[in-house]
């Protein structure tokens, strides 16, 4: 009985629209990953740090093994990630390294003029100096891969069922832009000038992708390279703002895309990305 409810549903699932089908694989994530994640909140409140890594890499896994039922019975495809972009070829690998020192190149590049320009200072690197590059690399090749194989990867290629490409590119940079607001009212609304900045930089992965040949590669390198810049200046507490401009244009709270600069900044990697 359960077995055939199971096709019915996968029969319908695999005729429905795009949007249909991924807010169910989203409802049935949220759904599976709240149980398990609550405890977590509970007993780990102290450090959220901690706390955000356990129940995001839970969710990643659980978005995994789902991917491997929506495979086997909804699009009747062996190889999910395949279709997706995630490939293991030579060519891959090095897009991905391309991606990576052209994202942390930008980065790095926006925090020098605004240091010539007198906006920030460098300070000097502590004796951990190694050890935050080791572990911002690490933890920004897993956000880029985690969020480039749900973004660029899944929701993408079910946007591309029902749309044509750009449609689905500036839909898919909409979502992405979104899903970095679940949070409280308040800190949306203080923080929603970023908004902007988010659409362009998912925009920017996209056509990352198509650049790459529909290949993940180059849209997690660059995605991570962007990360892992930022990750080591903020971390390291290399950056001293002088406060001779406003926030708005350097970056509320020191966050880049926040700011004119970091959109500006942005804005030039989008149109590289989308006109080579």
């Amino acid at each position: 009985m359960k077995s055939k409810l199971l096709q019915n549903l996968a029969a319908k699932l695999s005729k429905a629209s795009s949007i249909v089908r991924i807010v169910f694989l989203l409802i049935c994530l949220v759904l599976i990953w709240l149980p398990l994640a609550a405890p977590i909140y509970l007993l780990l409140n102290e450090d959220p740090n901690l706390v955000t890594i356990l129940t995001m890499g839970l969710l990643f896994v659980e978005f995994l093994f789902l991917l491997q039922f929506w495979g086997k019975y909804v699009d009747r495809e062996t190889n999910l990630l395949v279709k997706y972009g995630l490939v293991r070829t030579k060519k891959n690998g090095i897009e991905l390294v391309n991606g990576l020192a052209i994202g942390f190149s930008f980065c790095i590049s926006l925090f020098i003029l605004e240091a010539i320009l007198g906006w920030v200072k460098f300070n000097t690197p502590s004796v951990f100096f190694v050890k935050i590059v080791v572990e911002g690399l690490l933890s920004a090749l897993g956000i880029g891969f985690a969020e480039e194989l749900f973004f660029r990867g899944w929701i993408l290629e079910e946007l591309q069922r029902d749309y044509t490409r750009e449609i689905s590119a500036w839909i898919n940079a909409v979502i992405f832009a979104l899903a970095h607001f679940i949070k409280p009212l308040a800190e949306i609304l203080r923080t929603f000038v970023t908004f902007p900045a988010l659409v362009v930089l998912g925009l920017t992965l996209v056509w990352a992708k198509w650049k790459g040949g529909d290949r993940l590669g180059m849209s997690i390198g660059l995605h991570a390279g962007l990360v892992w810049g930022y990750y080591i200046l903020n971390i390291g507490q290399l950056l001293q703002y002088t406060e001779k401009v406003p926030v708005w244009v350097t970056g509320i709270d020191g966050n880049p895309i926040a700011g004119l600069m970091g959109l500006f900044f942005l804005s030039i990697l989008a149109w590289w990305m989308r006109g080579t």
